[in-house]
């Protein structure tokens, strides 16, 4: 992954988040561009997983 491009954008984040952000990802050994990156992609997983589940239940209907 580390070969891959990646996109670069500005975020305005409040401070407080920074910090909460700044103490999570240091508790899990990563930076807090790390950190974002990996609540975002957990967040996308769980999108995915929950849109197939609504389709597959719509289909049983």
């Amino acid at each position: 992954m580390a070969s891959e491009e990646r996109k670069s954008f500005l975020l305005r984040i409040d401070p407080e988040l920074w910090k909460e952000l700044g103490a999570w990802a240091a508790d899990d050994l990563r930076s807090v561009n790390g950190q974002v990156e990996y609540l975002l992609r957990q967040a996308v997983q769980k999108r995915r997983k929950a849109r197939a589940a609504e389709a597959a239940a719509d289909d049983e209907a």
